[in-house]
Protein backbone atom coordinates (compact mmCIF):
# COMPACT_ATOMS: atom_id res chain seq x y z
CA UNK A 1 0.00 0.00 0.00
CA UNK A 2 1.39 3.76 -0.82
CA UNK A 3 2.01 5.17 1.86
CA UNK A 4 -0.25 8.38 2.68
CA UNK A 5 0.81 11.67 1.78
CA UNK A 6 1.60 14.43 4.90
CA UNK A 7 -0.77 16.38 3.77
CA UNK A 8 -3.92 14.16 3.37
CA UNK A 9 -5.77 12.32 5.88
CA UNK A 10 -8.08 9.09 5.00
CA UNK A 11 -11.17 11.41 4.95
CA UNK A 12 -9.59 13.32 1.92
CA UNK A 13 -7.36 16.44 2.22
CA UNK A 14 -6.13 18.37 5.26
CA UNK A 15 -5.90 22.01 5.87
CA UNK A 16 -2.06 23.16 5.93
CA UNK A 17 -0.31 22.66 9.40
CA UNK A 18 -1.23 25.83 11.57
CA UNK A 19 -4.13 26.30 10.34
CA UNK A 20 -6.91 27.11 12.46
CA UNK A 21 -9.11 24.41 12.15
CA UNK A 22 -12.93 25.57 11.48
CA UNK A 23 -16.21 23.64 11.80
CA UNK A 24 -17.29 22.56 8.68
CA UNK A 25 -19.96 24.60 8.19
CA UNK A 26 -18.49 27.76 9.27
CA UNK A 27 -15.58 26.89 6.76
CA UNK A 28 -18.36 26.42 3.96
CA UNK A 29 -20.34 29.50 4.69
CA UNK A 30 -16.61 31.24 4.13
CA UNK A 31 -15.55 29.83 1.00
CA UNK A 32 -19.25 30.78 -0.11
CA UNK A 33 -18.98 34.24 0.91
CA UNK A 34 -15.48 34.67 -0.61
CA UNK A 35 -17.31 32.94 -3.96
CA UNK A 36 -19.89 35.08 -3.91
CA UNK A 37 -17.66 38.48 -3.90
CA UNK A 38 -15.42 37.09 -7.04
CA UNK A 39 -18.94 35.71 -9.11
CA UNK A 40 -20.27 39.60 -8.38
CA UNK A 41 -17.49 40.97 -10.44
CA UNK A 42 -17.31 38.60 -13.03
CA UNK A 43 -18.89 36.30 -15.44
CA UNK A 44 -18.75 32.13 -14.37
CA UNK A 45 -16.26 30.96 -16.76
CA UNK A 46 -13.71 33.60 -15.90
CA UNK A 47 -13.27 32.68 -12.26
CA UNK A 48 -11.49 29.62 -11.45
CA UNK A 49 -10.77 27.10 -9.02
CA UNK A 50 -7.10 27.94 -8.39
CA UNK A 51 -8.45 31.05 -8.02
CA UNK A 52 -11.15 30.68 -5.25
CA UNK A 53 -8.78 28.80 -3.40
CA UNK A 54 -6.00 31.61 -3.49
CA UNK A 55 -8.47 33.95 -2.81
CA UNK A 56 -9.67 31.87 0.00
CA UNK A 57 -6.46 30.86 1.36
CA UNK A 58 -6.69 27.48 1.38
CA UNK A 59 -5.37 24.44 -1.28
CA UNK A 60 -7.09 23.57 -4.31
CA UNK A 61 -7.92 19.40 -3.18
CA UNK A 62 -8.96 21.65 -0.13
CA UNK A 63 -11.68 23.40 -1.77
CA UNK A 64 -12.92 20.63 -3.71
CA UNK A 65 -13.24 18.35 -0.08
CA UNK A 66 -16.19 20.70 0.52
CA UNK A 67 -17.20 21.43 -3.16
CA UNK A 68 -16.29 18.17 -5.67
CA UNK A 69 -16.96 20.79 -8.61
CA UNK A 70 -16.91 24.19 -9.54
CA UNK A 71 -21.03 23.49 -10.24
CA UNK A 72 -21.53 22.22 -7.03
CA UNK A 73 -19.65 25.51 -5.62
CA UNK A 74 -21.77 27.66 -7.68
CA UNK A 75 -24.93 26.44 -6.42
CA UNK A 76 -23.58 27.18 -2.90
CA UNK A 77 -23.42 30.64 -3.96
CA UNK A 78 -26.71 30.88 -5.93
CA UNK A 79 -28.32 29.36 -2.89
CA UNK A 80 -26.51 31.77 -0.73
CA UNK A 81 -28.07 34.58 -2.77
CA UNK A 82 -31.11 33.58 -2.74
CA UNK A 83 -31.67 33.61 0.94
CA UNK A 84 -30.12 36.85 1.08
CA UNK A 85 -32.83 38.27 -1.46
CA UNK A 86 -35.61 36.58 0.83
CA UNK A 87 -34.42 38.19 3.77
CA UNK A 88 -33.75 41.62 2.20
CA UNK A 89 -37.40 41.29 0.49
CA UNK A 90 -39.29 40.65 3.79
CA UNK A 91 -42.63 42.28 4.08
CA UNK A 92 -42.97 45.78 6.59
CA UNK A 93 -46.81 44.59 7.65
CA UNK A 94 -46.27 48.48 9.56
CA UNK A 95 -45.96 49.98 6.27
CA UNK A 96 -49.10 50.68 3.17
CA UNK A 97 -48.49 47.99 0.41
CA UNK A 98 -47.32 50.50 -1.67
CA UNK A 99 -44.69 52.11 0.57
CA UNK A 100 -44.14 47.91 2.21
CA UNK A 101 -43.34 47.69 -2.30
CA UNK A 102 -41.11 50.47 -2.41
CA UNK A 103 -38.85 50.00 0.56
CA UNK A 104 -38.92 46.05 -1.10
CA UNK A 105 -37.48 47.19 -4.50
CA UNK A 106 -34.93 49.88 -3.04
CA UNK A 107 -33.52 46.89 -1.29
CA UNK A 108 -33.52 44.49 -4.26
CA UNK A 109 -32.03 47.02 -6.65
CA UNK A 110 -29.22 47.83 -4.26
CA UNK A 111 -28.58 44.13 -4.10
CA UNK A 112 -28.47 43.40 -7.75
CA UNK A 113 -26.24 46.37 -8.47
CA UNK A 114 -24.06 45.10 -5.83
CA UNK A 115 -23.68 41.57 -7.13
CA UNK A 116 -24.12 42.13 -10.61
CA UNK A 117 -22.38 40.14 -12.70
CA UNK A 118 -23.58 36.51 -10.38
CA UNK A 119 -27.02 38.22 -10.62
CA UNK A 120 -27.00 38.73 -14.07
CA UNK A 121 -25.94 34.87 -14.37
CA UNK A 122 -27.96 33.18 -12.38
CA UNK A 123 -31.09 34.96 -14.22
CA UNK A 124 -29.87 33.47 -18.05
CA UNK A 125 -28.49 31.33 -20.18
CA UNK A 126 -25.49 28.92 -19.20
CA UNK A 127 -25.49 28.03 -15.68
CA UNK A 128 -28.61 29.80 -15.29
CA UNK A 129 -30.02 26.71 -17.31
CA UNK A 130 -28.80 24.90 -14.63
CA UNK A 131 -31.74 22.56 -13.22
CA UNK A 132 -31.00 22.59 -9.81
CA UNK A 133 -29.98 26.45 -10.34
CA UNK A 134 -33.43 26.77 -11.81
CA UNK A 135 -35.19 25.22 -8.93
CA UNK A 136 -33.33 27.66 -6.44
CA UNK A 137 -34.64 30.08 -8.44
CA UNK A 138 -38.10 29.07 -9.32
CA UNK A 139 -38.73 28.77 -5.35
CA UNK A 140 -36.85 32.20 -4.73
CA UNK A 141 -40.02 33.60 -7.08
CA UNK A 142 -42.80 31.86 -5.70
CA UNK A 143 -41.93 32.96 -2.47
CA UNK A 144 -41.47 36.49 -3.86
CA UNK A 145 -45.10 36.08 -5.71
CA UNK A 146 -46.59 34.86 -2.55
CA UNK A 147 -45.61 37.70 -0.40
CA UNK A 148 -46.63 40.14 -3.17
CA UNK A 149 -49.98 38.60 -3.32
CA UNK A 150 -50.83 37.92 0.93
CA UNK A 151 -49.99 42.29 1.23
CA UNK A 152 -52.57 42.55 -2.26
CA UNK A 153 -55.37 40.23 -0.84
CA UNK A 154 -54.47 40.40 3.34
CA UNK A 155 -53.88 36.91 2.84
CA UNK A 156 -56.68 35.52 1.23
CA UNK A 157 -56.35 33.32 -1.64
CA UNK A 158 -55.62 35.53 -4.63
CA UNK A 159 -57.68 34.52 -7.88
CA UNK A 160 -56.05 32.80 -10.66
CA UNK A 161 -55.47 35.84 -12.91
CA UNK A 162 -54.32 37.72 -9.99
CA UNK A 163 -51.72 35.21 -8.86
CA UNK A 164 -51.01 34.50 -13.50
CA UNK A 165 -50.53 39.21 -13.35
CA UNK A 166 -48.25 38.84 -10.62
CA UNK A 167 -45.81 36.18 -11.97
CA UNK A 168 -45.69 37.88 -15.30
CA UNK A 169 -44.56 41.71 -13.56
CA UNK A 170 -41.82 39.61 -11.81
CA UNK A 171 -40.62 38.26 -15.19
CA UNK A 172 -40.78 41.93 -16.32
CA UNK A 173 -39.20 42.95 -13.46
CA UNK A 174 -35.91 40.99 -13.93
CA UNK A 175 -35.84 41.40 -17.23
CA UNK A 176 -35.90 45.21 -16.99
CA UNK A 177 -33.35 44.94 -14.24
CA UNK A 178 -31.09 42.89 -16.38
CA UNK A 179 -30.79 45.54 -19.04
CA UNK A 180 -30.60 48.20 -16.66
CA UNK A 181 -27.07 47.21 -15.13
CA UNK A 182 -26.26 46.53 -18.96
CA UNK A 183 -27.03 49.87 -20.14
CA UNK A 184 -27.63 52.72 -17.11
CA UNK A 185 -30.18 54.52 -18.73
CA UNK A 186 -32.39 55.36 -15.66
CA UNK A 187 -31.15 56.15 -12.09
CA UNK A 188 -32.57 53.61 -9.46
CA UNK A 189 -35.00 55.59 -7.99
CA UNK A 190 -36.26 56.22 -11.42
CA UNK A 191 -36.31 52.32 -11.95
CA UNK A 192 -37.97 51.26 -8.75
CA UNK A 193 -41.02 53.56 -9.87
CA UNK A 194 -41.08 52.24 -13.84
CA UNK A 195 -41.36 48.86 -11.66
CA UNK A 196 -44.17 50.04 -8.92
CA UNK A 197 -45.89 51.59 -11.85
CA UNK A 198 -45.99 48.50 -13.82
CA UNK A 199 -47.34 45.90 -11.01
CA UNK A 200 -50.18 48.97 -10.19
CA UNK A 201 -50.37 48.10 -14.31
CA UNK A 202 -50.86 44.42 -14.56
CA UNK A 203 -52.80 44.63 -11.18
CA UNK A 204 -55.42 47.40 -12.78
CA UNK A 205 -55.45 45.19 -15.47
CA UNK A 206 -56.14 41.58 -13.56
CA UNK A 207 -59.20 43.76 -11.94
CA UNK A 208 -60.83 44.50 -15.33
CA UNK A 209 -60.27 40.70 -16.20
CA UNK A 210 -62.08 39.56 -13.03
CA UNK A 211 -64.44 42.69 -11.61
CA UNK A 212 -64.59 40.29 -8.13
CA UNK A 213 -61.35 40.65 -7.26
CA UNK A 214 -60.72 42.77 -4.10
CA UNK A 215 -57.61 43.93 -2.83
CA UNK A 216 -55.81 45.78 -0.08
CA UNK A 217 -53.81 47.61 -1.76
CA UNK A 218 -51.82 49.04 -4.93
CA UNK A 219 -55.21 49.38 -6.63
CA UNK A 220 -55.15 53.17 -5.48
CA UNK A 221 -53.62 55.81 -7.25
CA UNK A 222 -50.69 57.11 -5.68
Amino acid sequence: MPARSKGATADGPREPKGRTRLDMDLRRQQLVEIGSELFAKRPYDEVGVEEIAAAAGVSRGLLYHYFPTKRDFFIEVVRRQVTQVGELTDSDASLSPLDDLRGTLDAYIAYVDENAQSWVTVHRAGIGSDAEVRALLESSYASQVERILGRMTGGGEAPPVLELAVRGWLGFAIATMIDWLEHRQLEPEALRELLVQGLKGVVAAACDADPSITLVGLEAAD
